[in-house]
């Protein structure tokens, strides 16, 4: 199957945490970052996710934000650390390639915020993404 969601990160689970309708589930990412994702407790369980399966976090690019610098006191779980290879800009919009540890990203942002950041290629940012935007596909 063939998808359009461009950030497809492969890992392992470490560890899943059953709740009453939701699950948390960590996963090491294979740059070895961690990153959470809050999926339904029915399908945590339908996947089979326990430490040790094999997985690919899926983020829509528009669900990523960047930053940067790590940034505290915020309740997003996944800060990825890494730098802009590519910046494209449209009319409102542009795309920003980040590559991590192990992986590309691909973050959707306006060209208001590229400016306002100033991003502009080869310089560190942090990958913000909250845990409830990650889906999970067993490998």
């Amino acid at each position: 199957m063939s998808l359009s969601i461009r950030n497809q990160l492969s890992g392992t689970v470490t560890a899943s945490t059953p709740g009453e309708v939701m699950a948390t589930v960590k996963i090491r990412l294979t740059g070895g970052q961690n990153l959470t994702a809050a999926i339904t407790r029915e399908a945590a369980e339908e996947l089979g996710l326990a430490a040790g399966t094999a997985v690919h976090a899926l983020v829509k690019s528009t669900e990523v934000s960047l930053a940067t610098a790590p940034v505290d006191g915020l309740s997003i779980r996944n800060q990825l650390p890494g730098m802009i290879s590519d910046i494209a800009t449209g009319g409102a919009m542009a795309a920003v390639r980040i590559s991590v540890e192990g992986a590309d990203l691909t973050a959707v942002i306006t060209n208001d915020a590229v400016t306002d950041l100033g991003l502009t290629t080869g310089i560190p940012v942090v990958a913000l993404i909250k845990s409830t935007e990650v889906s999970l596909a067993t490998v």
